[in-house]
């Protein structure tokens, strides 16, 4: 017959490791000024690590009797940890800061305990935002170059791009690498306006010791290339064409002589000529000056009738979004915009609501024409962002499929229904959502004043 009596065998093999009773195995941890000497006995390593096993059937050193095992590249507190778990089962991770969490998963990688290195990456994940929050700088740093941590790698720059005052509104930001900071400068999905972005590489760029003089008034041709020196690898990746004029003049111009010339003329041309194109960088290309990639990500999501986004979603777009017309460079007009977006399919349009962070637009599955017609479709539908920082205040609507669902008139710009409409022939700058007609409600108010609004093709890739 089988008894089962309750154990106490963790915690007495916690009580020998703590003793060291017969102890006869010496490991080495680290390196001075942050070095230990742990006494273990090699039948507990043997039986609870295939690392330690495959250790002790090698050729190994041995001393007086003793084993002995040198391991400068794990930290002494991270081995601890690892060696109450190997003799008692136990482990507590709970209230270990981020750098410790990542000493301990680096070292339970190398030593082959992939289930403590899963349990730590979750770990990690669930508690990311506490976790990036204290020391974002010191946790990019410990993952850039560390194989295991590919996956948290990842994870951590999609939480930072998508909430950048993580990083950028850190005490320590000034101390970010210049490769991390071109890493992150050349993902797609940074949250940030293009000038906030500028604003933020010149803060860095100020605070690195090569700089004398913080007073760009008083700086002289010496000064000039030194930070041309500093930045040259990230003015590349500055998508100055999405900037208002008005800030390129204030925020980017004082430093001007830090840019090329051909760079300089383009801008120049893209500011001065209509329908210039101009070449653009390697990041997000939607050429939005009002959204950004996780927008379009969430727009994609829609189109698909999806009811959910996660954050694999923003680096997996099954469309292209290109930018066909932006009433602000393009004209304000009806002409205008059914020149440039008449006949070319799905589009979607993103309107900007003028003194708001808010957001409406549509989508229409089907084309614009002038043909002064109305285009049934279930497919089509309209959206509100209150705030377009925050994905989740979003509010989509379908259409009911009713024949008005997208309406085409030669005066008119967009027209979703009776539910929201640019009538050229009453304003050119105020939206109208006249009444819930070929919509759910979305709670527009009548009328809608708009600092600009644009209109993306949408192209399955």
């Amino acid at each position: 017959m089988l008894y089962n009596f309750e154990s106490n065998l963790s915690e007495a093999f916690g009580q020998l490791l703590k003793i060291e009773t017969d102890y006869n195995v010496i490991i080495q941890i680290g390196e001075e000024p942050n070095f230990k000497e742990f006494h273990t006995h090699s039948n507990i390593l043997r039986c609870r690590s295939e690392y330690f096993n495959k250790i002790f059937t090698e050729n190994i050193e041995k001393k007086d009797g003793m084993y002995i095992i040198k391991k400068s590249n794990i930290s002494p507190q991270a081995f601890d940890m690892i060696l109450k778990y190997l003799y008692t089962d136990q482990i507590d991770i709970t209230n270990k800061t981020g750098t410790e969490l990542l000493n301990f998963m680096i070292a339970s990688d190398e030593l082959m305990l992939k289930k403590l290195t899963k349990l730590t990456e979750d770990f990690i994940i669930q508690n990311q935002q506490k976790f990036l929050q204290n020391d974002p700088i010191g946790i990019l740093q410990i993952i850039q170059y560390c194989k295991p941590l590919i996956n948290l790698q990842e994870y951590c720059l999609n939480k930072i791009c998508s909430e950048p005052e993580i990083l950028f509104n850190s005490d320590k930001f000034n101390q970010l690498p210049a490769s991390l900071l071109e890493i992150i400068l050349k993902r797609d999905d940074l949250n940030l306006k293009e000038v906030e972005i500028w604003e933020n590489l010149i803060k860095w760029g100020l605070a690195q010791e090569q700089v004398r003089n913080q007073d760009i008034t008083k700086w002289n041709q010496d000064d000039i290339n030194i930070f041309k020196r500093i930045l040259y690898k990230f003015i590349p990746l500055i998508r100055f064409y999405e900037i208002f004029i008005e800030d390129y003049f204030n925020k980017i111009k004082p430093y001007e002589e830090i840019l090329s010339k051909e760079l300089r003329d383009d801008i120049l041309k893209f500011y001065m000529i209509s329908g210039y194109k101009p070449q653009r960088n390697p990041r997000f290309n939607s050429n939005s000056i009002i959204i950004k990639r996780k927008h379009i990500a969430l727009f994609s999501n829609w189109i698909d009738k999806k009811e959910k986004m996660n954050i694999n979603d923003i680096n997996n777009i099954p469309y292209k979004f290109n930018l066909l017309y932006r009433g602000s460079k393009d004209g304000n007009t009806a002409a205008a915009f059914h020149n440039r977006c008449d006949n070319k399919e799905a589009t979607i349009v993103v309107i900007k609501i003028t003194n708001s962070n808010q957001i409406i637009g549509g989508y229409n599955p089907l084309e614009w024409d002038s043909n002064n017609c109305s285009k049934s479709t279930k497919d089509s539908f309209i959206f509100s962002f209150t705030d377009k920082n925050d994905l989740q205040s979003a509010n989509i609507v379908y259409s009911n499929g009713d024949q008005y669902s997208i309406r085409t008139h030669s005066r008119w710009g967009p027209v979703f229904g009776n539910d929201l409409l640019l009538n050229y022939d009453n304003s050119p700058n105020i939206w109208y959502h006249n009444s819930v007609y070929s919509y759910p409600t979305l709670n527009l108010p009548k009328n809608m004043s708009m600092d600009d609004y644009e209109v993306f093709q949408v192209i399955k890739k």
